[in-house]
């Protein structure tokens, strides 16, 4: 499961991308600086693994984390090769969610593709060039399924009208995607086949700088594409204060006027478009937290962990994490009844702490 990191040339994708990782990815002020993407970790901020691990008496924390990928920037044409358009598609295709930087801030020392700084128009920009580049797979696909069809096969020819009303409204512009759950549940094995780029979950992130120009780019993009799509990250500012310690970071933050860390939020905003839930195991060695996809049975969970677990399963005693802080004693919550056992296609839960049981 991986996000990936895109947007048009000179927009901060870069600088993004190390303040997350803490990397060294190039960062430039010219376009397709980044060719192939830049691939880094990120650890998601968790606030009970401290808390767990003191239970415990756990020696090591490690943080659930995600794949992030820092894509070549995109120019108009991208979908006709311009550029370096089709590197950049098929790394898009395969990311899981996309973080699009759109570029809320003037810096005459920062060249920008346009005259003017115009977040909308960026956007439109690219939204286009993904949406071109998905009407060309629709009819190759329909290419293909046209002569398929020919065989006499039923599913075939419903799989060439489902891609035919796909390339009519792809052609007539913008894509609301709310409109196609329906037809998505009906054709789920088609659609995860086409893997199309309009279709892919995607989070607005607004890099900003501190002045006053900067709110105002940022509110037009919020009347544009709403509140809950759209976050603000000081890609520079965040850049700038991993030099401090991470306990002064905060006071900076609120003598520049920054209310909230956009890193942190990026991070989990993301976690939660990759449909990801996290459970923990617990030892006096390691506090640990790992990211499991919604809906994972128990079994499942033990495989993320070990593989031998997962052969070997047996039983996984379960205790979720808020009613473990509350008697802060895992041998507590043994005496009280709380841990409970569960088979292999128990039905995990979010922050759920589990110890499997397994034979070799």
């Amino acid at each position: 499961m991986q996000v990936g990191i895109i947007g048009l040339p000179n927009v901060g994708k870069s600088t993004i991308f190390n303040t997350l990782t803490k990397a060294s990815a190039e960062v430039a002020n010219y376009p397709f600086c980044t060719i192939e993407p830049n691939i880094g970790l990120i650890n998601v901020p968790d606030d009970n693994l401290i808390k767990l691990s003191k239970i415990y008496g756990s020696g090591k924390i490690t943080n659930a984390s995600i794949k992030v990928l820092d894509v070549a920037g995109l120019v108009k044409g991208a979908s006709k090769g311009e550029g370096l358009g089709n590197k950049f598609l098929s790394h898009i295709r395969e990311v899981d969610v996309i973080a699009h930087i759109v570029r809320c801030f003037y810096d005459e020392n920062v060249s920008h593709i346009a005259k003017d700084i115009n977040p909308i128009g960026d956007i439109e920009i690219i939204n286009t060039e993904l949406l071109l580049a998905d009407i060309e797979i629709l009819e190759r696909k329909k290419e293909k399924l046209v002569s398929i069809s020919k065989s006499g096969k039923s599913d075939t020819r419903s799989n060439v009208e489902v891609v035919n009303y796909l390339i009519d409204r792809f052609n007539k512009g913008s894509i609301n995607i709310s409109d196609f759950n329906g037809i998505f549940e009906k054709n789920k094995e088609l659609f995860l086949d086409l893997n199309l780029l309009s279709f892919k979950p995607t989070l607005y992130v607004a890099n900003m700088n501190e002045d006053t120009k900067s709110i105002s780019l940022y509110n037009d993009l919020i009347k544009k594409i709403g509140t809950s799509e759209v976050i603000k990250i000081y890609g520079k500012v965040e850049n700038e204060l991993l030099e401090l310690p991470e306990n002064e970071r905060d006071y900076y933050r609120k003598e520049l006027g920054i209310e909230e860390d956009g890193l942190k939020i990026f991070i989990k905003k993301c976690y939660s478009m990759l449909n990801l839930i996290t459970f923990y195991t617990i030892n006096e060695n390691e506090a640990r937290a790992w990211p499991l996809i919604k809906g994972s049975r128990a079994i499942e969970a033990a495989g993320k962990v070990h593989s031998d677990m997962q052969k070997g399963f047996i039983k996984a005693e379960v205790i979720n994490c808020s009613e473990l802080l509350k008697l802060n004693s895992i041998h507590k919550a043994r005496e009280e009844g709380r841990v409970r056992i569960e088979g292999r296609d128990y039905i995990v839960a979010n922050e759920d702490v589990i110890q499997i049981k397994f034979s070799v």
